[in-house]
């Protein structure tokens, strides 16, 4: 078949030192990041976006998405030992690790967790295999008005999960109006300068990034100073009646966790949540979960990773992230001068097989790294918080000023750092506001583009089938959750 074909190709392109390298340092660093609250992904992704420019788009992905694939059990060790979950996605995790943990069980919850995170991240990687490809040859017929409803589609969806759609709009609408700043490239008319000749070219991707989910995630959690002392790992094997009772929970939460990945949005959090839901529901005995059930360790742990590889497709496919970190992805191809969408398969083609086939490495370090390991990383808990976050910081500053040389990008790291303080501490989402900034050009330019096709007429929009579904599917997007919020509110009075 020809996606085997391809992945052969692949493995061809990640098989060689460098390559291989930029994968086991993603795949450590995401333990480590994932291992600190406050620290996830996302932020790791954007504090390295500086160091990466002008550097090799494959070796970045690679690292990117070891990086995202490992964060993902670097949280469970936190969840399991600490009971504070170091990702969002490891939350569900906790609710039975550490209960496992605290009956001396810690080890087998961390080796089934590694289990079911190795088998889950496999599968997934095949279903992005088998998946993107096609789904980028359907979208490769897409002219202007369709790009453009992808594009609103994927700013609606993902200001639409989470605690308020108001605020995710609201954080959306202002990475749009940020991406206005600079010259118009059309026209040539400068816009929301205000005179100031440094922001003529607009304001960088990276720096925001870096200023909303590197700086606004350290000064929303430096307060914390210390850390309690890990639980010992002994043996992180688990035994042969844990895994009969985890294989069913691992096969259906690896199923459930690439469906909700591919869902633009969705991500690894809603996965791992439904996937504990289900398990729960199914279980013959359901009194035993939240008591230290290896169940809800598999499950959930299955979901979580399986939707890195989901969250993956609509990217790769259509240029829509899939989850928040895979936002500051897009971002990263884009600064590379790559469009994702359909095209990548066949102008980037090394690139996009490369990295797939990197994930299938990147699953096989995890799973030879974590349970002969386990105990060591589990040490990495005892690092007091005060000798971790001023050289974030320090990286911080110097990735702002490297990137352009200019002392103003500083003073706007600060600012838009306090920014994501504060949409941290009152609960707005930080990914829409970046996915606006990126996805801005984007939307201006196939918004023109399509409004010249048609003389200036607006049904060009709602006269193609293709445009009309998405959009279709950007107003539901928005529509549904306020319609429920009415229904509930009419409810209760």
């Amino acid at each position: 078949m020809e996606q085997f074909a391809n992945l052969i190709g692949g493995f061809a392109t990640v098989m060689t030192a460098y390559y291989m390298m930029m994968c086991l340092s993603g795949v450590l660093m995401g333990q480590v990041i994932g291992a600190l609250p406050g620290i996830g992904p996302s932020a790791a992704i954007a504090l390295l976006l500086p160091l990466t420019l002008g550097g090799d788009p494959t070796g970045t992905l690679i690292m990117f998405a070891g990086l995202y694939a490992g964060s993902q059990y670097g949280g469970t060790l936190t969840a399991v030992l600490l009971n504070v979950p170091g990702e969002a996605s490891s939350v569900m995790t906790a609710v039975d690790g550490h209960q496992l943990a605290q009956q001396g069980r810690a080890g087998p919850a961390l080796g089934t967790a590694a289990i079911a995170s190795f088998v889950a991240g496999m599968l997934g990687t095949v279903g992005l295999m088998f998946l993107a490809p096609p789904l980028a040859s359907v979208a490769l017929s897409f002219g202007p008005p369709e790009y453009f409803g992808l594009v609103l589609v994927g700013l609606t969806t993902l200001a639409a999960v989470g605690g308020s759609l108001a605020k995710g709009l609201a954080a959306g609408l202002l990475g749009l109006a940020i991406a206005l700043i600079g010259i118009d490239g059309q026209s040539g008319v400068t816009r929301f300068t205000f005179g100031q000749l440094w922001l003529l070219d607009g304001i960088e991707f990276t720096v925001i990034a870096v200023a909303v989910f590197g700086v606004g995630e350290v000064l929303a959690t430096c307060y914390q100073t210390d850390k309690n002392t890990a639980i010992e790992v002994k043996n992180a094997l688990p035994t042969r009646d844990d895994l009969r009772r985890s294989a069913a929970p691992i096969a259906r939460g690896t199923g459930l966790g690439f469906l909700i990945g591919v869902l633009p949005a969705a991500g690894a959090t809603l996965a791992s949540f439904m996937a504990y839901i289900m398990e729960r529901k199914l279980s013959k005995m359901p009194e035993r979960f939240g008591k230290g059930a290896i169940e809800g360790v598999a499950g959930p742990e299955a979901a979580n990773n399986s939707a890195v590889s989901g969250a993956l497709v609509p990217m790769f496919a259509l240029g829509i992230p899939g989850s928040g970190t895979t936002a500051l992805m897009l971002g990263a191809l884009i600064m590379f001068g790559l469009r994702p969408g359909p095209d990548m398969f066949t102008t980037n083609a090394d690139l996009i097989w490369g990295v797939i086939a990197s994930m299938f490495i990147a699953n096989l370090l995890l799973l030879i790294l974590n349970i002969p390991l386990a105990g060591m990383f589990a040490r990495l808990l005892t690092i007091r918080y005060s000798w971790i976050y001023p050289p974030i910081l320090a990286i911080c500053l110097l990735g702002a000023f490297a990137n352009s040389n200019s002392v103003q990008d500083c003073w706007l790291l600060v600012v838009f750092g306090l920014m994501g303080w504060a949409m941290k501490r009152y609960d707005w989402p930080q990914a829409p506001l970046v996915l606006g900034l990126v996805l801005g050009p984007i939307f201006e330019t196939t918004m023109r583009q399509s409004l010249s096709m048609s003389r200036g007429d607006p049904l060009i929009f709602v006269q193609r089938p293709i445009s009309v579904v998405l959009i279709a599917i950007a107003i539901t997007a928005v529509a549904l959750p306020a319609i429920v919020y009415l229904r509930a509110r009419k409810a209760a009075v």
